[in-house]
Protein backbone atom coordinates (compact mmCIF):
# COMPACT_ATOMS: atom_id res chain seq x y z
CA UNK A 1 0.00 0.00 0.00
CA UNK A 2 1.52 3.67 -0.32
CA UNK A 3 0.10 7.03 0.06
CA UNK A 4 0.36 10.46 -1.46
CA UNK A 5 0.48 13.63 0.33
CA UNK A 6 -0.02 16.05 -2.79
CA UNK A 7 -3.52 17.49 -1.58
CA UNK A 8 -2.02 18.16 1.54
CA UNK A 9 0.78 20.34 -0.05
CA UNK A 10 -1.88 21.73 -2.38
CA UNK A 11 -3.93 22.67 0.19
CA UNK A 12 -1.26 24.51 2.27
CA UNK A 13 -0.37 26.62 -0.95
CA UNK A 14 -4.70 27.26 -1.22
CA UNK A 15 -4.48 28.45 2.74
CA UNK A 16 -1.46 30.56 2.23
CA UNK A 17 0.24 28.24 5.02
CA UNK A 18 3.85 26.30 5.37
CA UNK A 19 4.67 23.04 5.85
CA UNK A 20 6.98 24.99 8.94
CA UNK A 21 3.36 26.71 10.46
CA UNK A 22 1.43 23.57 10.20
CA UNK A 23 3.87 21.54 11.93
CA UNK A 24 3.88 23.91 14.75
CA UNK A 25 0.17 24.85 14.33
CA UNK A 26 -0.35 20.88 14.70
CA UNK A 27 2.24 20.43 17.16
CA UNK A 28 4.05 17.53 14.70
CA UNK A 29 7.18 16.11 15.07
CA UNK A 30 9.84 17.67 12.82
CA UNK A 31 10.86 13.80 11.43
CA UNK A 32 6.89 12.90 10.89
CA UNK A 33 6.84 16.02 8.74
CA UNK A 34 9.53 14.55 6.90
CA UNK A 35 7.70 11.03 6.83
CA UNK A 36 4.71 13.23 5.43
CA UNK A 37 7.23 14.58 2.66
CA UNK A 38 8.10 11.45 1.59
CA UNK A 39 5.04 10.01 1.38
CA UNK A 40 5.69 7.37 4.42
CA UNK A 41 2.56 6.11 6.54
CA UNK A 42 1.82 8.36 8.96
CA UNK A 43 -0.74 7.21 12.25
CA UNK A 44 -4.50 8.15 11.87
CA UNK A 45 -3.59 10.44 15.27
CA UNK A 46 -1.20 12.50 13.22
CA UNK A 47 -3.97 13.07 10.34
CA UNK A 48 -6.38 13.79 12.69
CA UNK A 49 -4.33 16.80 13.96
CA UNK A 50 -3.76 17.96 10.22
CA UNK A 51 -7.34 17.95 9.37
CA UNK A 52 -8.37 19.48 12.79
CA UNK A 53 -5.88 22.36 12.17
CA UNK A 54 -6.85 22.59 8.52
CA UNK A 55 -10.77 22.30 9.14
CA UNK A 56 -10.31 19.43 6.44
CA UNK A 57 -11.36 15.44 6.14
CA UNK A 58 -9.22 12.57 5.11
CA UNK A 59 -9.75 12.86 1.74
CA UNK A 60 -8.62 16.39 1.29
CA UNK A 61 -4.87 15.62 2.84
CA UNK A 62 -4.22 12.02 1.61
CA UNK A 63 -4.75 9.72 -1.44
CA UNK A 64 -4.37 6.15 -1.78
CA UNK A 65 -1.87 4.88 -4.30
CA UNK A 66 -2.48 1.18 -5.14
CA UNK A 67 0.79 -0.51 -5.65
CA UNK A 68 -0.07 -2.01 -9.08
CA UNK A 69 -0.49 1.70 -10.29
CA UNK A 70 3.28 2.80 -8.53
CA UNK A 71 4.79 0.17 -10.14
CA UNK A 72 3.03 0.83 -13.73
CA UNK A 73 4.61 4.17 -13.03
CA UNK A 74 8.02 2.83 -12.13
CA UNK A 75 8.11 0.58 -14.87
CA UNK A 76 7.30 3.23 -17.63
CA UNK A 77 9.99 5.71 -16.15
CA UNK A 78 12.74 3.18 -15.90
CA UNK A 79 14.48 4.18 -18.99
CA UNK A 80 14.20 7.89 -18.03
CA UNK A 81 16.23 6.99 -14.75
CA UNK A 82 18.53 5.04 -16.42
CA UNK A 83 19.37 2.38 -13.94
CA UNK A 84 18.24 -0.74 -11.65
CA UNK A 85 17.59 0.42 -8.36
CA UNK A 86 18.26 -1.01 -5.14
CA UNK A 87 16.48 -2.07 -1.94
CA UNK A 88 15.55 0.81 0.37
CA UNK A 89 16.07 3.11 -2.70
CA UNK A 90 13.86 5.96 -3.08
CA UNK A 91 12.84 7.61 -5.99
CA UNK A 92 10.49 10.24 -7.33
CA UNK A 93 8.25 10.02 -10.04
CA UNK A 94 5.36 11.79 -11.17
CA UNK A 95 5.25 13.64 -7.42
CA UNK A 96 5.17 10.47 -5.68
CA UNK A 97 7.92 9.41 -3.64
CA UNK A 98 8.69 5.37 -3.72
CA UNK A 99 11.04 3.12 -2.27
CA UNK A 100 12.10 0.09 -3.68
CA UNK A 101 11.43 -3.49 -1.82
CA UNK A 102 12.52 -5.70 -4.24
Amino acid sequence: MAVSYKRLWKLLVDKEMSKSDLRKKAEIAPNTMTKLRRDEEVSLTILSKICKTLHADFCDIVEYVPDAEIWDLYNENRELLGKDHVRGEQLSIDGYHLVVHV
